[in-house]
């Protein structure tokens, strides 16, 4: 090997701890950002899907109920 490559072989050597130091960081930092892309997609799949649905409605006669509570309340102030 020429004292070149040798020399660059002992600096790689000597910088390897903080290379995958750095590595791991930046895997750490990727795995972060495709989580948040990921979910960000999903949210906004869902509030897609979920604006393109009919809404449902429903009406309910409460008449009785209210006409039930008035006759309690008269009937307590007897």
């Amino acid at each position: 090997m020429s004292q070149a490559k040798v020399d660059k072989y002992k600096n790689e050597k000597a910088n390897r701890k903080k290379t995958n130091a750095r590595n791991k960081v930046k895997r750490v930092i990727a795995r972060i950002v495709a989580a948040a892309a990921v979910v960000w997609g999903g949210y906004s799949g869902y509030q897609y899907y979920e604006k393109s649905r009919p809404v449902n409605c429903y009406y309910a006669d409460i008449s009785a109920v209210s006409d039930y509570l008035q006759g309690l309340s008269t009937d307590s102030e007897q």
